[in-house]
């Protein structure tokens, strides 16, 4: 995949339900490469972004299109992007092997000496249920199935919000290991920030509906006066509310 490339480019997208906007006159351009953070508080639109740019969602106004430019939810789109929604989907009474097996038939692409191969590193049983795994046991085989899929694009909502620290430490690893290895583009979302500045290299930060600030993480600490990562999005964060009652 050419580094040059997109991975994501939204062009005023907008996502009204009913008569709220949860995402509004939304421009974006991520470039392939990066493990991107999507930080922002409860009800910013992190979700809905994510929604639209996998095809889950259509929307109300202007485009997304993802991996240089094939519109989101379009079979070139779809072969390429692995998602894990935020309460991980696993069949709770389904073996892993047979979460494998399912994977494996719903997808054109799957590696599956790779999904089991990995699954036996993490000592996680084939014959378990996947409702028995533990939190973090769930979390990484979902993100298993969806790096078996060999992604271009890979994009996590909130997937370490339930997690204890140790589980969520391993987790983010695996993200960064998966993206230094094999070249996965991640887009990730997060309320975690300490965990993301270990592993993203890009940042966008979203609220009411809108981007408020996106770059390179190195660059926006080294544009602004703070730290870390964290106080970096703190200042814009609490800078917000006032600033978009509108």
């Amino acid at each position: 995949m050419s580094m040059s490339m997109n991975v994501l480019e939204a062009n005023a997208l907008g996502k009204r339900y009913g008569g709220t906007w949860a995402l509004r006159e939304c421009s974006l351009q991520l470039p392939a490469g990066h493990v991107v953070a999507l930080i922002g508080p409860n009800g910013a639109g992190k979700t809905t972004l994510l929604n639209l740019a996998v095809g889950l969602a259509a929307p109300s106004a202007g485009g997304v299109t993802v991996l240089g430019g094939a519109p989101a939810g379009s079979p070139a789109a779809l072969d390429g992007i692995a998602f894990v929604a935020q309460d991980t989907p696993l069949y709770k009474n389904v073996t892993v092997a047979d979460m494998i097996y399912i994977t494996r038939s719903l997808n054109r692409r799957f590696d599956q000496a790779y999904a089991q191969a990995r699954l036996e590193d993490l000592g996680i049983p084939p014959r378990r249920k996947a409702g028995k795994l533990s939190g973090g046991q769930q979390a990484q085989l979902a993100l298993t199935l969806a790096l078996a899929r060999r992604p271009r694009l890979l994009v996590l909502d909130e997937p370490v919000a339930m997690l204890d620290p140790i589980a969520r430490h391993d987790f983010m690893a695996t993200v960064q290991a998966a993206a230094a290895a094999d070249g996965v583009s991640v887009l990730l979302s997060s309320h975690v920030l300490t965990e993301l500045q270990r592993v993203a290299s890009y940042l966008v930060l979203l609220a009411c509906g809108q981007v408020r600030l996106a770059g390179r993480i190195d660059d926006l600490l080294a544009a602004s006066s703070q730290p870390s990562l964290e106080e970096l999005a703190l200042s814009y964060l609490r800078e917000t509310p006032a600033e978009v009652a509108r």
